[in-house]
């Protein structure tokens, strides 16, 4: 694949907006799929998505959008997948299994199928028989208000197909957006979960009036986290100072638009989880990786004290004053 000249982005959440606004920036057949019509007549009309990111208009040359979902896959070369993780099943679960076939696959999507406990690029090759080589990851670090800003980012594609990982991270990049590109998908997609879940520790951990030194010491110990995982699931030994690894994981962790790090502060705050969901009006994937990756870790027999007691608080209840109180005695 020398370039990607044709997209198709399946979501219509602030990060779906941002990618849009990225390509927008390029000379690139974009077609977009939202699921509510009065949006997609909105966007039509108007030129902005009206629920998210609403400051940021997209020209109308080489520009569809579309309420019809096979119609957006069929007319597109490369798919990105960018809405929730625990709502991909549903979108997709009535479409032909033929559907991708020579299609490109690209993940945005930072958390794995609830239950089934995989990786989105696995599900899709589960499920629709794409293959490794032709699917791809979208890396951070990268805020979607911030590219709706127009603030200077880094992304980082991951495939183990070089010619098609290449050729989209050029794609990718433009005049606010730099790009890079790695074969590592299991490791990148990992740490882009797990970040989420150290995210929302960061945040109980404020809400609770624990200071930065503590939060210094739970992102310290997470990378830790991540390292036995990856070592002991799949066998991965990697250094992650590399900003698709660390660098996420230090922008989720500290800055006012992690959704993942506001959940977390509402819950250290005394908020229930329901509440804090209702409150948000946004999805915390955190919220749904926490329960997937426990269920990898004991599988593994990994230990992981940081994720054990993120999900302590949000599926046993357990007060965060309580959990925290022991976490303290496990962290180095």
């Amino acid at each position: 694949m020398e370039s990607v000249n044709n997209i198709g982005v399946i979501g219509g959440g602030s990060w779906a907006t941002a990618l849009i606004k990225i390509f927008n920036e390029k000379d690139i057949q974009i077609n977009w799929w939202l699921r509510n019509e009065e949006d997609v007549k909105h966007i039509q009309k108007y030129n902005h998505n009206p629920r998210y990111l609403s400051a940021v208009s997209f020209r109308k040359d080489k520009f569809f959008v579309s309420s019809n979902l096979q119609e957006v896959i069929q007319n597109s070369e490369v798919i990105i997948i960018a809405i929730p993780s625990a709502f991909i099943k549903d979108v997709v679960d009535k479409l032909p299994k033929e559907i991708f076939a020579k299609k490109k696959i690209v993940s945005a999507v930072k958390g794995m199928i609830p239950e089934e406990n995989i990786l989105i690029t696995q599900f899709f090759e589960k499920e629709f028989s794409v293959s490794t080589s032709d699917t791809a990851v979208i890396g951070g670090p990268c805020h979607a208000e911030e590219v709706a800003l127009e603030k200077q980012a880094y992304l980082t594609i991951a495939s183990e197909n070089k010619e098609f990982r290449v050729a989209f991270a050029d794609a990718m990049e433009c005049r606010f957006i730099n790009t890079n590109n790695v074969k590592d998908v299991i490791g990148v997609e990992y740490c882009a979960i797990i970040k989420n879940i150290i995210a929302i520790a960061c945040g109980i951990a404020r809400g609770l009036n624990y200071g930065d030194n503590f939060q210094a010491v739970l992102v310290s110990n997470a990378m830790r986290e991540i390292r036995r995982l990856l070592k002991t699931a799949y066998q991965i030994k990697k250094n992650l100072t590399a900003s698709v690894y660390l660098g996420d994981l230090l922008v989720t962790s500290y800055s006012q638009f992690s959704r993942n790090r506001t959940f977390g502060n509402m819950l250290g705050r005394g908020y229930s989880v329901k509440s804090a969901q209702v409150e948000m009006e946004m999805v915390a994937e955190g919220y749904y990786a926490v329960k997937s990756v426990f269920d990898v870790m004991q599988k593994h027999e990994v230990e992981m004290p940081i994720t054990e007691a993120v999900y302590r608080i949000i599926y046993e209840k357990i007060s965060p004053v309580v959990e925290f109180k022991i976490l303290e005695g496990k962290l180095k």
